[in-house]
């Protein structure tokens, strides 16, 4: 081989090795045509909102290639509907490009309820839209903090903050009504032990306010009530009426105090 190369002169070599380089170099650039494909070009369909499966057809089908690029949550699509397409539909590019899409996921991503209970009806909406949750029913109870979301339900039953629940759930929400029409005679809980007071006055649509303990009282539920306000009589004996929604105040001791059996019992008095 190199006996072939040096019997001859150099400018002989050289002379091939030039005709030898530009005949590659134009073999090159004849099929670059055909390893590129140029001048073979497609418009892409539009697959937006169409199934995974059809839009997969209908680009195969066009001469490209079909790949799932991402998946994200849109509550207004069907479930593995097609989002997005990249190139966009009615763009000329070359054929077999492939074609990327963005679906609807078919199961909603799990998240953490918020706690929304002490929020404005307004402010409650804003985080549910936010949060991708829907909004259901939402009822009245007598309470003084007007349009306050009291409690929050899903599926029939009361939901805490941190509950895992899917996107686009509907969330029921119970309202306070500000306070109420309903009228009655203040009720007589001295006595009573704070959770059976509390129980009493929440079923009338009232509310504890302050809660004074006497030093010695280490468990509040247990704890005797030995003074309301308001009292259900006034200094001239006349009987003393409160609206729902409205709050007692309450002072709280360990130990029950005497009974008065000159007064009825509240139960009696009170319509519930």
């Amino acid at each position: 081989m190199f006996k072939f190369l040096t019997h001859r002169p150099l400018w002989v070599n050289i002379l091939t090795g030039i005709i030898l380089a530009i005949a590659i170099f134009a073999l090159f650039l004849l099929s670059l045509n055909w390893l590129t494909g140029h001048g073979k070009a497609a418009t892409v369909p539009s697959v937006a909102g169409k199934s995974y499966e059809e839009a997969k057809v209908l680009l195969k089908k066009a001469g490209f290639d079909v790949e799932i690029q991402d998946s994200v949550y849109v509550d207004t699509m069907r479930p593995l509907s097609v989002i997005r397409q990249i190139p966009d539909a009615d763009e000329v590019v070359k054929s077999n490009r492939t074609v990327f899409l963005i679906i609807s996921r078919a199961i909603p991503p799990e998240m953490e309820m918020p706690n929304l209970v002490g929020y404005s009806f307004r402010n409650a909406e804003m985080v549910l839209k936010n949060m991708d949750l829907k909004i259901g029913d939402t009822t009245f109870k007598p309470d003084f903090a007007k349009n306050a979301v009291l409690e929050q339900w899903y599926n029939g039953a009361l939901i805490t903050a941190g509950t895992k629940i899917r996107k686009g759930s509907t969330i029921s929400l119970v309202l306070g009504d500000g306070v109420g029409k309903r009228e009655f005679a203040v009720p007589i809980i001295t006595g009573m032990t704070f959770s059976e007071a509390k129980a009493l006055l929440e079923g009338a649509g009232l509310g504890i306010g302050a809660i004074v303990t006497d030093v010695n009282v280490t468990d509040t539920l247990n704890a005797y009530i030995y003074k309301q306000n308001p009292e259900r009589f006034d200094d001239d004996k006349r009987l003393l009426r409160i609206r729902s929604g409205q709050l007692m105040d309450v002072w709280l001791q360990t130990d029950k105090p005497v009974k008065d059996s000159t007064v009825k019992e509240s139960s009696e008095l009170l319509p519930l």
